[in-house]
């Protein structure tokens, strides 16, 4: 378990992080979200060691990190930084030997991501000649090479296309299903959606929003409903407590004001005709986020 807490730090006299406080649990995939400047990866440099915050805490497993736990983790920074005139196995084999695997170990580790990752084809090609989504997809493997503890990524999705997207997210979800805690920034709120487990999403330095993303889901949901029924639901219109978003026939989304309305509307519509579809929506993380930062 990697715990953040009570991060504060700011740059003169400006608060860059107020009070950052979440976990990334033991085999779950946490989405870190935020607009630019809202701090993502100014907490990722602190939990690595590569800052050092004004107050607050980061613990593994109930203990403060060490250096040696840093070097077990495996971290991708948003800015590419691998060397452009090595070739990509030359490069990730290098980068596991740094961490004390064989040369054999290190070699298979690196033709096994390559092939999770559908790099193979270019293996022996140095890294200045890739395009920048396999340049990416190579910087996700450096980052794997040596079986780390703990994966901390900033913005691993950047510049990858939905099949390279698929690769990635199969590669980390591997890791996730053996127990390694992941952390991952994104713009691409879908990506998030899809892949993660847990939401953290910050704003302005301070965390807005955190928990599970069915928690999460649960407690920014407005109560909205969605009814598909064979009469005509324009009587939504009329009813104490209801505010239709959407009508259409005998389709209607709304909103209600308690689960005793939602109730009430269930039974008139049995009574109008046959209910096809009777059904809470939840809000998107994209709806979530809007509401939170707002």
């Amino acid at each position: 378990m990697l715990e953040i807490s009570g991060i504060t730090m700011s740059y003169g006299t400006r608060r860059v992080l107020n009070d950052v406080s979440f976990t990334v649990a033991p085999g779950r995939l946490t989405g870190f979200v935020g607009g630019n400047g809202a701090g993502k990866t100014t907490t990722m440099r602190i939990i690595l060691g590569l800052l050092t915050s004004d107050s607050g805490s980061v613990t593994f497993d109930g203990s403060p990190l060490t250096a040696a736990d840093r070097r077990a983790f495996g971290y991708m920074p948003e800015e590419r930084g691998l060397y452009p005139k090595m070739k990509v196995t030359e490069q990730l084999v290098y980068l596991a030997r740094l961490h004390g695997f064989s040369q054999a170990h290190a070699k298979r580790n690196a033709e096994q991501l390559l092939e999770n990752l559908d790099l193979t084809e270019r293996a022996n090609d140095p890294i200045e000649n890739l395009s920048l989504g396999n340049q990416q997809r190579a910087q996700i493997a450096a980052a794997l090479v040596h079986e780390p503890t703990t994966l901390i990524l900033d913005e691993p999705f950047s510049g990858l296309d939905p099949l390279a997207v698929d690769s990635v997210v199969a590669v980390l979800s591997e890791y996730a299903a053996r127990g390694v805690p992941v952390l991952f920034s994104s713009h691409q709120l879908d990506i998030v959606e899809r892949l993660c487990d847990d939401l953290v999403i910050i704003a302005g330095g301070e965390v807005r929003a955190n928990g599970s993303r069915e928690q999460l889901r649960a407690e920014h949901s407005a109560n909205r409903f969605e009814l598909l029924f064979s009469g005509d639901a324009g009587w939504l219109r009329e009813t104490a407590g209801v505010t239709v978003l959407d009508f259409d026939g005998g389709y209607a989304l709304f909103d209600v004001d308690d689960e005793a309305t939602a109730q009430r509307v269930l039974r008139r519509a049995i009574d109008e005709g046959a209910v096809t579809t009777f059904a809470p929506q939840h809000p998107s993380l994209a709806e979530i986020f809007k509401e939170v930062i707002a």
